[in-house]
């Protein structure tokens, strides 16, 4: 059965309260240590849920051939990227590791002396600080992951995928 959520604030929720029964219940497995500290407590001891709808989150036009969409939870970040065909990403690096999941299209990379072209259903792992660049070969849809959260995307001062095409 699906836990049920009760609305705490906008696209945050909490499991809900249920009275204990006297049914056996099996025990849960305990969480990896590493992930049991990056969660942050709330109030009563208990971790955010975010339930957030692509379609809830704006589109934010960064020039005009790419537009992206993303979620911060606490170590982590996934954004939606959608990139007209000919949009390039100039070379760039993060201390960030990232994931990149083609969901339709395909983007090539320069990355570590090499090209590569990542089509709809494969991943690229690109370690932490390892320049890249990416030009999207036809109108594509990528999923990006990151960790930790990228700040400069967050506070907006990714000038790099801000200029006019």
């Amino acid at each position: 059965m699906a836990p049920e959520f009760k609305h705490t604030q906008k696209n945050t929720f909490m499991p809900k309260t249920k009275s204990k029964s006297k049914s056996k219940r099996t025990a849960r497995p305990q969480p990896h240590a590493r992930a049991k500290r990056a969660v942050t407590k709330h109030a009563g001891g208990t971790p955010a849920l975010q339930y957030v709808p692509w379609h809830t989150i704006p589109l934010e036009d960064l020039n005009p051939l790419l537009q992206r969409q993303f979620v911060v939870g606490q170590e982590i970040m996934l954004a939606r990227v959608l990139l007209k065909r000919g949009c390039i990403v100039p070379e760039h690096s993060h201390h960030n590791e990232q994931l990149t999941y083609i969901v339709e299209g395909a983007l090539k990379f320069w990355i570590d002396k090499k090209e590569i072209v990542v089509h709809a259903g494969e991943v690229l792992c690109i370690p932490s600080n390892m320049p890249h660049k990416a030009e999207a070969l036809e109108d594509t849809v990528d999923l990006d992951v990151f960790t930790p959260p990228r700040a400069d995307w967050i506070n907006k001062t990714d000038q790099y995928l801000r200029k006019e095409k």
